[in-house]
């Protein structure tokens, strides 16, 4: 177990996975409905440069994963030095269950949230412009296969895996969370 002076690491939930699934969202909603504290990995742990957008899909993946070990024990000194009286959520697609497995005593402690693809079809339909279009092929490629790669590790880990296809809202998909997590909470999952 890595050292964890406030037994911050010990008591904390992990929200994992892909991009576009409202991680950061869920762990709002459950901080709120349950007194936690959130810690958004995403947001605290800059990346270092970006990545060229003509990268291919596989090596931009490579990087990544890469990228997301070096941001990982930044996230564990930043958690590992936060006190607070209420336990922590942290969520972030940088946030991937082969780091966090071997830091929690159970894999109930964590979920990974992916996309389905019909999800993710139907939010490229909706969502504002991005990127031009050879650039957000790539970068759609990329996020398919960090999914696949985070259901994969996931999976082997025992850590459950929950798709998100759009036929539940935030509060909804938080309730399933929740659900998940009863066990670390200090009361009752709420009904919704």
């Amino acid at each position: 177990m890595t050292w964890d002076p406030f037994g911050t690491l010990g008591k904390a939930l992990w929200i994992g996975g892909a991009p576009w699934t409202g991680k950061s969202t869920v762990a709002r909603l459950l901080a709120e409905r349950h007194g936690l504290t959130t810690y958004h990995h995403d947001d605290r742990v800059r990346p270092g440069n970006p990545l060229p957008d003509d990268l291919p899909a596989g090596d931009q993946l490579t990087a990544m994963m890469a990228e997301f070990g070096n941001r990982f024990r930044c996230a564990v000194d930043d958690l590992r030095a936060l006190t607070s009286p209420r336990p922590i959520v942290a969520e972030g697609r940088g946030l991937r269950p082969e780091l966090v497995a071997p830091l929690v005593d159970s894999p109930g402690r964590m979920v990974v949230l992916v996309p389905t693809e019909l999800f993710r079809q139907h939010q490229l339909r909706h969502r504002p412009l991005g990127p031009a279009i050879p650039q957000q092929r790539t970068r759609l490629t990329r996020d398919r296969m960090l999914a696949a790669h985070a259901v994969r590790a996931a999976r082997d880990l025992g850590i459950r895996v929950i798709e998100i296809d759009g036929k539940l809202d935030p509060d909804g998909v938080t309730d399933v969370v929740a659900e998940h997590f009863h066990a670390y909470l200090d009361f009752e999952v709420s009904g919704r």
